[in-house]
C-alpha cells in the first residue's frame, strides 16, 4: 500500500515524524510532500499569484513553497510515480474539530486528496489548554493513531468524502477509546482580536483563540473530545443545503409570476 503523507505545519513539523511513525505501522511504501513552512488556517486555498517551488529533501521527501492543497497536488502530479492508495494530513498541532474545519489545511489536505479520488484521512492532536509551539504532547496520536486508522483501512468510502480524527488531549493510557460522531459546532464569535504597535510605529493587528466557547452538543466531534475519547467523523464536500432547495425555487418562481 502506498501512502502519501502531508500537514499544513510545515516539513518539518514534530507531527509529521509522528505521522510517519503511524504510517509505518501500516505500509513501507511512505512518501511525505509537505509545505516547507507552516500553513495553518490555510483552508483549501491554491497559490496563484507565485510561483511552486518543490524541493527534495531526501528519498521520497519532499516540501512545497505553497499550501498543503497545493502539497497534495505536487505529490499526486510530480512526485509520486503513480497514485497512492492513502493521503495521510497531519499530525496537525492542534485541533480541527467542528466548524474549524472550514479553515484548516490540515483537514483541506484531505479534502484535496479525495477530490482526486483517493481514500484520505486526517489526523489532528487537540493541546492541553496550557501547552504552546512545539511543546504538543503527541503521545495519544502516536499510540492510537494505526489502531484508528486500520478499520478504516477496508471502510469503503463514499466519493469525494473523507474523515477527519482527532485525538483528545490525554496521555495515551487515559484515552477512553473511539467514538465515530458528527461535526458539532462553536458557540462563538471568532476568537479575539489582539491590536498592537510595531518597532516603526504602525499598528497591527493578530488573529486569536482566546474566547472561544466549547458548548458541545451531544454526539459531536466536541463532546467526544470534551470526554476523552478519539473523535472520527466522515465529512463531505456537497455544501448544498437540500432543505432550502424547494422553498428558494419556489420564491424566485413566485417573482417570475408576478414580473
Amino acid at each position: 500500500m502506498r501512502i502519501l503523507l502531508t500537514n499544513d505545519d510545515g516539513i518539518n513539523a514534530p507531527g509529521l515524524y509522528v505521522l510517519e511513525k503511524i504510517a509505518a505501522q501500516l505500509s513501507d511504501d511512505i512518501w511525505i510532500c509537505a509545505p516547507s513552512e507552516e500553513q495553518s488556517g490555510a483552508g483549501h486555498s491554491l497559490t496563484l499569484n507565485r510561483p511552486v517551488r518543490l524541493r527534495k529533501h531526501a528519498e521520497r521527501r519532499f516540501s512545497v513553497t505553497g499550501t498543503p492543497t497545493d502539497a497534495v497536488t505536487m505529490g499526486l502530479r510530480k512526485v509520486l510515480p503513480e497514485p497512492p492508495d492513502l493521503i495521510l494530513s497531519g499530525v496537525n498541532r492542534g485541533a480541527n474539530l467542528g466548524d474549524d474545519v472550514t479553515y484548516s489545511g490540515t483537514v483541506s489536505a484531505a479534502l484535496e486528496g479525495a477530490l482526486a479520488g483517493v481514500r484520505s484521512i486526517a489526523l489532528s492532536q487537540v493541546p492541553v489548554r496550557e501547552s504552546i509551539g512545539d511543546g504538543v504532547d503527541f503521545s495519544a496520536a502516536e499510540e492510537w493513531g494505526a489502531r484508528v486508522l486500520r478499520p478504516l483501512l477496508d471502510q469503503p468510502f463514499a466519493p469525494r468524502t473523507l474523515v477527519n480524527v482527532n485525538f483528545p488531549p490525554l496521555p495515551a493510557s487515559q484515552v477512553k477509546g473511539i467514538r465515530v460522531v458528527r461535526q458539532g459546532f462553536h458557540d462563538y464569535a471568532r476568537g479575539s482580536l489582539v491590536e498592537g504597535v510595531d518597532p516603526r510605529g504602525f499598528p497591527y493587528f493578530w488573529f486569536g483563540l482566546q474566547g472561544i466557547e466549547h458548548t458541545p452538543a451531544h454526539n459531536t466531534d466536541l463532546e467526544a473530545i470534551a470526554e476523552g475519547h478519539i473523535s472520527v467523523t466522515p465529512l463531505h464536500l456537497d455544501l448544498t443545503h437540500d432543505a432550502s432547495l424547494k422553498a428558494m425555487a419556489e420564491r424566485f418562481a413566485q417573482e417570475r409570476a408576478t414580473s
